[in-house]
């Protein structure tokens, strides 16, 4: 484990009385290590206790991983049949003496699967969920992490600009969003990408979350696109809404809307102030004007190895920010029936108040 990382996770463990931690496959444990695994039928369990080395059960095949690592790990690695991984679990677990402990977990990532093998070797020990101590480590990035979401940030804007220049007429929302694929990929994105990107037109603006669709891109269209790339396992996320062809007054009027809350939601952001701050002042140009209804949902949330994660920027939450904090500044206004705005930036929290990572421009392009 990474040192600094190992003392702050320490830290939370004794905040909230745990004896150790059991991670599967997942972000956590790809932060915690550097080892990256992906969920599979083959379980592979890391189980932490403090100023101890982690022991990690995994296949065999995974193995060859772990010549990356420069820190001490006890390995259990157990073969294909799964006849023998009982054994290898109650080995691993016996490594540690954890019989009546209490053992951290991420509820919302630990399987059954693996839940099983753990409760099977410990049916005494209290399963806690550690939800809180995981997202209070991760959530503050260090340099480096920042250096790597802007990495991704650059990749995923210069990918949709080379995107932009295929837009014509009669394109289905579909086929420009595999062309936004096709560019992440070729501006160096990894491939598995931190979602699939939206692209919706006209009416289907109006959903937030729209899946791409055989509809054709018409005269007089916005056209929202969602995207983002990943970078060394981090990720950015970005929104911009686009014209195509003339559009009315009323579409350029809730536009610069938008635009105003986006500005005004990165501009509140600042440490020791709480995560509602920011909501507040993006969510009060929009109210306003008007359209408070219209916007529906938090204007943002937490990025780094996840697209969502600690903090979410929504009004009933008094998480302070602080240095490191990593997010997603993103209001909209939905009309059903005609259209949707959004723009999302992504930010960070500086010692003096909110630095954006992306750049692209957030006017109202015109692109046919």
């Amino acid at each position: 484990m990474f040192p600094a990382k190992r003392q702050r996770l320490d830290k939370k463990m004794h905040d909230l009385r745990l004896d150790a931690v059991a991670l599967n496959a997942g972000p956590t444990l790809a932060y915690l290590t550097g080892l990256h695994f992906h969920l599979m039928e083959r379980p592979i369990v890391l189980i932490y206790c403090p100023d101890q080395a982690p022991v990690l059960v995994l296949p065999v095949l995974e193995k060859a991983k772990l010549e990356q690592i420069d820190y001490p790990l006890e390995v259990y690695a157990y073969p294909d049949n799964p006849s023998a991984w009982p054994d290898i679990f109650k080995q691993a677990i016996n490594a540690r003496q954890l019989h009546d402990a209490r053992l951290g977990i991420e509820p919302q990532q630990l399987r059954v699967l693996e839940y099983h093998h753990l409760r099977s070797v410990l049916p005494e020990s209290a399963f806690i969920d550690a939800s809180v101590a995981f997202s209070a480590v991760r959530c503050r990035k260090d340099d480096e992490e920042v250096q790597l979401i802007s990495k991704a940030v650059a990749i995923a804007e210069r990918a949709l600009q080379a995107t932009l220049l295929q837009v014509k007429l009669g394109m289905s929302e579909y086929d420009l969003a595999n062309e936004l694929v096709i560019q992440l990929l070729r501006h160096g994105s990894e491939p598995h990408l931190p979602f699939a990107p939206i692209v919706a037109s006209g009416p289907h603006g109006a959903n937030p979350h729209a899946r791409p669709s055989q509809r054709t891109l018409a005269a007089g269209d916005l056209v929202v696109i969602d995207w983002g790339a990943r970078w060394h396992g981090y990720i950015s996320d970005l929104t911009r809404t686009f014209a195509i062809g003339p559009v009315g007054q009323e579409e350029q009027h809730i536009h610069r809307l938008v635009q105003q809350a986006n500005a005004a939601g990165r501009a509140a952001g600042r440490p020791d102030f709480p995560c509602s701050i920011i909501d507040d002042a993006a969510r009060s140009v929009i109210q306003q004007a008007g359209y408070g209804s219209q916007f529906f949902h938090r204007t943002g949330h937490g990025i780094g190895l996840e697209c969502h994660e600690s903090p979410y920027i929504h009004a009933e939450n008094q998480q302070l920010l602080q240095p490191g904090m990593t997010f997603t500044v993103e209001p909209g206004i939905y009309l059903p029936g005609k259209y949707g705005i959004r723009i999302e930036d992504n930010v960070v929290i500086t010692e003096t108040g909110c630095q954006s990572l992306s750049s692209f421009s957030r006017e109202l392009i015109t692109l046919y």
